[in-house]
């Protein structure tokens, strides 16, 4: 992971220290809406085990937990992104949440048996890897079947990959269940999504 991505965190953890803002929403609000929505409509239960791979802040998770989810890790490669997302957990005392430092790549081996995984965005850092992204992508998928038990979710936001290369990316071992509805743009006069939200079945 770049240097950059430590520094924002850093950057955004003082910034927390000093006023209490958790900083940046990957996607926005909506997007945890969304993924929490579509949990709440499944039926997900509560004790089910998630995985949210490059937690950042933790927003999220803390968000799942106010929603009545009781097992909750959150994982991000970054040092101060855990310390920010532990300060957040604090902040809004949210305990049934574990943060942990760890590269995502190369997963340790505890981290397996989960029911759910969500990312907001790490495939797509994952994907813009300057040194061989194609090689991280493939070893993100194998990560991903490492720590998601059979027939558990994968939630991904992306807003670098349409659905159809997603459908690509994730074809080994993963079924597609739906496409959750995104905000569309207009650029030019053509409509498009800049952000593509799936729901995956692990086989």
């Amino acid at each position: 992971l770049s240097p950059s991505w430590e520094a924002a965190y850093e950057r955004e953890l003082r910034s927390f220290r000093d006023g209490g803002d958790a900083g940046e929403i990957w996607f926005g609000e909506e997007s945890i809406a969304r993924l929490i929505r579509w949990m709440e409509k499944h039926k997900i239960p509560h004790d089910s085990s998630v995985l949210d791979i490059g937690t950042g802040n933790g927003v999220l998770l803390v968000e799942l937990a106010k929603s009545g989810y009781t097992n909750l890790t959150g994982i991000d490669y970054s040092p101060s992104a855990i310390q920010l997302s532990e300060q957040v957990k604090e902040k809004e005392g949210t305990s049934n949440i574990k943060f942990q430092v760890e590269d995502f790549l190369a997963p340790s081996a505890e981290l397996s048996g989960f029911e759910i995984c969500i990312d907001k965005g790490t495939f797509d850092a994952v994907s813009l890897n300057p040194e061989d992204a194609a090689g991280k992508r493939k070893q993100y998928v194998r990560s991903l079947c490492s720590v998601l038990k059979p027939g558990g979710f994968f939630l991904i936001t992306s807003c670098n990959w349409t659905k159809e290369e997603l459908l690509s990316e994730f074809r080994e071992g993963f079924e597609i269940l739906e496409e959750l509805p995104t905000p569309k743009f207009c650029f030019g006069g053509r409509i498009g999504n800049s952000v593509t939200a799936l729901v995956f079945q692990r086989k």
